[in-house]
């Protein structure tokens, strides 16, 4: 099959999974086609949901990603002619490892929900089994996910790899194999989530008013607020790296009595940024006025995460070190500052 052909599959099957909220959220996940050296990969920063009237895939040589993957860089520069100013994706280098021709990288809500729990590793077994797959712990992505996942390939031939307090990642010989890879992990692993009562608008609005606050796009994202254990684990440390990325370690919250307007003078007489997003205990949320799409994707991703955990779970977060990699790394600032330039779908 030809090249154009083979990206004109590689992007009507990146949009169909980039519009499936419960597999990819803003501007996270990303796929890739290989043909001879050329990897086709999706650019940092762009959407899976935009790749039939985007451009969003850049070519990158396969020899020159492995290469300086064994020597130990992670910056893959683009083929000669690429014609672009944006970047491979951070995680081209599993793209480039993967020996499948298409692969495919989601932040599969049902997944994180089981990969976030301390207790996963014989769920995980148990209903993965028959399928080829490893559980891989969490590690900063980029180059020291890559080094992991290129000691798994050197012992097993690896189909699906389960990546702690991440996401998933499949290998297939095509476009639809690797769709079809993870439609087969989401029914094994799905959960149903914890139902909720609405948001308070009103109380909402009146809360806001005047502020640098308003409510989200979303109205799903309040239930992170109002369910009392969604809003235990949110305010509890980061779950996934895309968490910290855009919505900042853990959340803080606003008590009813508080006046927003004095805890935002507070916040700025300390020197410290508004949060993007406050937790109203039993009312909803309400996110800044400046906040990218990203942001509020990450919002609606994380209700979706935590309605699915169960009350009994032993949730694992993201430690001290891990935000601090993940809010100093230059290829996040990149891809979030493209993310708030998102133009219109």
């Amino acid at each position: 099959m030809q090249q154009h052909a083979l990206l004109h599959e590689l992007s009507r099957m990146s949009a169909r999974v980039g519009r499936n909220i419960l597999l990819v959220q803003g501007a996270g996940g990303n796929s890739s086609i290989k043909h001879g050296d050329l990897l086709w990969v999706k650019a940092s920063g762009t959407w899976l949901a935009d790749a039939e009237h985007k451009d969003i895939f850049v070519p990158v040589s396969l020899g020159m990603a492995r290469a300086a993957l064994a020597q130990g860089d992670e910056r893959v520069p683009l083929a000669s002619g690429a014609g672009t100013t944006l970047r491979a994706s951070i995680e081209t280098s599993l793209h480039a490892l993967m020996p499948h021709p298409v692969v495919l990288h989601v932040h599969s809500v049902n997944t994180i929900a089981w990969a976030v729990r301390a207790d996963a590793r014989e769920e995980f077994a148990r209903r993965l089994d028959g399928l080829a797959w490893r559980w891989l712990d969490y590690h900063h992505p980029g180059l020291p996910l890559a080094k992991v996942v290129n000691d798994a390939l050197a012992k097993d031939r690896l189909d699906v790899l389960v990546l702690g307090n991440h996401g998933l990642v499949v290998g297939a010989e095509t476009c639809a194999g690797a769709e079809a890879m993870v439609d087969e992990v989401e029914s094994r692993l799905a959960l149903a989530p914890r139902s909720t009562i609405p948001a308070d608008i009103d109380a909402l609005r009146s809360i806001s008013a005047g502020t640098a606050y308003r409510l989200p796009k979303d109205p799903q994202c309040h239930s992170v607020a109002i369910d009392p254990f969604s809003r235990a684990i949110a305010t509890s440390g980061s779950l996934y790296p895309d968490h910290v990325v855009f919505l900042g370690p853990g959340l803080p919250v606003l008590e009813q009595s508080e006046d927003l307007r004095a805890l935002a003078s507070r916040m700025q007489a300390d020197g410290l940024p508004q949060p993007v997003a406050l937790l109203v205990p039993g009312l909803g949320c309400i996110v800044r006025k400046d906040a990218s799409d990203g942001a509020e994707a990450m919002l609606s991703c994380l209700a979706l995460v935590t309605c699915r955990l169960p009350l009994t779970a032993q949730v694992r977060y993201l430690t001290q070190e891990n935000e601090s990699a993940l809010l100093n790394w230059d290829a996040e600032r990149y891809r979030q500052q493209l993310t708030a330039d998102r133009g219109p779908d």
